[in-house]
């Protein structure tokens, strides 16, 4: 019984993962919508507001930065695996309920990347675009200069997958999970908030976990 339990154990991070892929295609192919209600061992839920996302490479993905900054960028894959990398650990809160603890997510400072553009003074937000063609988000460039703010590659100590957003996402540790945008492609530093996806439909433009939304949810840090 000893060898059966270690066996389940070795086996269990793979088999999580395969039921995370097989959930996040389902869902990424699924019109209805009904497969975002199905939850996996690793508390997550699926979520896209597009009918179908395309896959990118590491030869094909692309970060653009413009706006109101001097040096609009565009960066590859492996020019953002060079840059530094901040590591968070902290509890995933989605404004419809479900938590996942002590969550590792690590990518490149936000605010990093808006320093090397040069952000002009009438900048006041970033407007955060996604390559599904349907998903914006916005911060004020106060909150986008946070520390715990990342341009997301990994998660769970890997690559970030395609299901979790990847190859890259945006990741705002203190807010309810909507404003993390999954399959981020475009960084727009502009003069004023522009409502996001969700903020358009009723959420809160400011989304701090339990001060928002009409929740009570504990805090993320």
């Amino acid at each position: 019984m000893l060898g059966i339990g270690a066996l389940g154990v070795a086996a269990a991070p793979p088999l999580q993962r395969g039921l995370e892929s097989f959930l996040g295609a389902a869902a990424d192919k699924d019109p209805t919508g009904l497969t975002e209600l199905l939850p996996n061992g690793g508390g997550f839920r699926y979520y896209s507001v597009a009918a179908s996302v395309p896959h990118k490479s590491t030869s094909t993905y692309r970060l653009k930065i413009d706006g109101l900054v001097r040096r609009p960028a565009t960066y590859t894959l492996p020019e953002l695996r060079a840059l530094p990398q901040t590591r968070l650990v902290r509890d995933v809160q989605c404004v419809t309920g479900w938590r996942v603890p002590g969550t590792p997510f690590e990518g490149v400072r936000l605010t990093r990347l808006l320093d090397a553009a040069g952000v002009r003074p009438a900048a006041r937000a970033v407007r955060f675009t996604c390559f599904d063609g349907t998903y914006s988000e916005s911060l004020t460039l106060e909150q986008a200069r946070r520390k715990d703010v990342l341009v997301a590659l990994r998660m769970q100590d890997e690559p970030l997958g395609h299901s979790h957003g990847g190859p890259v996402r945006l990741y705002v540790a203190p807010m309810y999970f909507y404003k993390s945008a999954k399959w981020l492609s475009g960084i727009t530093v502009t003069d004023e908030v522009v409502p996001g996806y969700w903020e358009r439909r009723g959420y809160d433009v400011d989304a701090w976990v339990g001060r928002s939304n009409g929740r009570d949810d504990a805090p993320t840090v």
